[in-house]
């Protein structure tokens, strides 16, 4: 099957002379769109270049409080007795706070959460990545199939040319069927050259996402009538319940029980404390300082703060219900569309599309024969083409809903033994 995604495993960087490869006539596969978009498309090295930013902070939370080297000068100017160089007293003292609560384990655990949620987000932006890639890449495969069905047209309207031209000369046909018959040709060549138009389009765009602006390949290969039978949906919604995005919310589960973890440290206040040498000028005396302070009410200014993270911790089992059922009613209705686009295409290929060629090839040799009407075999001509238009649609619509329950599911993504070896490589 063509649009078998490639595996997440895709995304890892990879020699970049594999990206750059020169214009060849070679179609293009997925796997390759797939790496080449995993090398050079900023939003999966932005995720990766914000690591170091949150290690740092890690290091930070890890430091303990600033201990303080203070010197204090008294009676240095002023009136009376004390005034001047000789009454001056300096004190020189050392002066910390010491931490209560666990306040360290706490900011810890908050920034190495932070740095563990960078995985899921970058694995749903991987499969985010990988399905406008893969839509991208349908695109073009559409494009090309049209094409294809505009040439089969184009075929058969010469045909009709070149029998209402002989029928004309015969005097056995109207020269209007013969300028009907050219109007026809000139209709499905519009077609062709939308075709044409839009494969070029469709190719830009998938270039852009590994940042080329002129695509050195020419087609995507594969063939998009073809598809996959589906695994059973209780299957699928199984997988579902390990989606990435849900993996996210997890994640953010983490972050939150470590803020509320840290708020909580708040009610119980630091001590704050200082020792130190006093020498007074005045008798040359020494002595030894000291002393402490407490702040008072931490535990009720603390209050508000840790109601809040509770609150917002208490939100997440709800936004996480919330998220599983809309994921499920996006799983189904994808589901849904896949079953039916597959059953048509398939219907189409085995039932209608044999009989409508037979169809036309019996009314072309009865309007050679002048046993029918040019217009009956024209009609059959524009419904064999409607209908193969028609498969492709749903082809393609198949496609689009296999691309979005792959990128729910995350499953579904075997690698191919190309892009494992590059993995198997760095």
């Amino acid at each position: 099957m063509w649009m078998r995604l490639a595996a997440v495993v895709a995304f890892a960087l990879v020699p970049r002379a594999y990206a750059q490869a020169p214009a060849s006539a070679v179609p293009l596969t997925l796997d390759d769109a797939i790496v080449r978009v995993a090398l050079d498309h900023p939003e999966l090295r932005l995720i990766d270049a914000q690591r170091p930013v949150l290690e740092a902070r890690r290091d930070a939370a890890l430091l303990r409080p600033p201990m303080q080297l203070g010197v204090e000068l008294e009676n240095l100017l002023g009136s009376g007795d004390t005034r001047g160089v000789q009454g001056a007293e300096a004190t020189v003292s050392l002066s910390g706070v010491l931490e209560r609560g666990d306040k360290l384990d706490a900011r810890r655990m908050l920034a190495q959460a932070n740095i563990d949620a960078l995985a899921p987000q970058r694995a749903t932006a991987r499969l985010d990545l990988l399905a406008e890639a893969a839509r991208r890449y349908l695109a073009v495969a559409h494009a090309q199939s049209a094409l294809q069905i505009a040439n089969t047209d184009i075929e058969q309207r010469r045909r009709a040319i070149d029998a209402a031209r002989l029928r004309l000369q015969a005097g056995a046909s109207p020269e209007s069927v013969l300028f009907t018959a050219q109007a026809m040709l000139a209709q499905a060549e519009l077609d062709r050259d939308r075709a044409i138009e839009q494969a070029s389009a469709a190719r830009l765009s998938l270039a852009a996402l590994w940042g080329a602006r002129t695509p050195d390949f020419n087609a995507v290969s594969g063939d998009a009538l073809q598809l996959p039978a589906l695994r059973d949906f209780a299957l699928l919604n199984d997988d579902l319940q390990r989606a990435p995005e849900l993996a996210e919310l997890l994640g953010e589960q983490r972050i939150r029980e470590a803020q509320l973890q840290l708020v909580r440290t708040r009610s119980r206040p630091d001590w704050s404390w200082q020792a130190g040498v006093r020498n007074s000028r005045a008798d040359n005396a020494t002595s030894l300082v000291g002393g402490f302070s407490i702040p008072l009410g931490s535990a009720r200014r603390a209050a508000p703060e840790i109601r809040e993270a509770e609150a917002d911790l208490a939100l997440l089992p709800y936004q996480r219900q919330a998220r599983q059922q809309q994921l499920y009613a996006t799983l189904a209705e994808a589901h849904g569309r896949y079953v039916t686009a597959r059953l048509e295409v398939q219907r189409m290929q085995a039932d209608v599309l044999p009989q409508l060629q037979k169809a036309e090839r019996a009314a072309e040799r009865a309007w050679r024969a002048g046993a029918a009407s040019y217009m009956e075999w024209a009609q059959l001509q524009a419904m064999r083409i409607e209908a193969r238009q028609r498969q492709l649609d749903a082809a393609i619509a198949a496609h689009t809903a296999l691309i979005e329950i792959q990128r729910l599911t995350g499953q579904g993504m075997l690698a191919t033994d190309a892009t494992v070896a590059v993995e198997n490589a760095r």
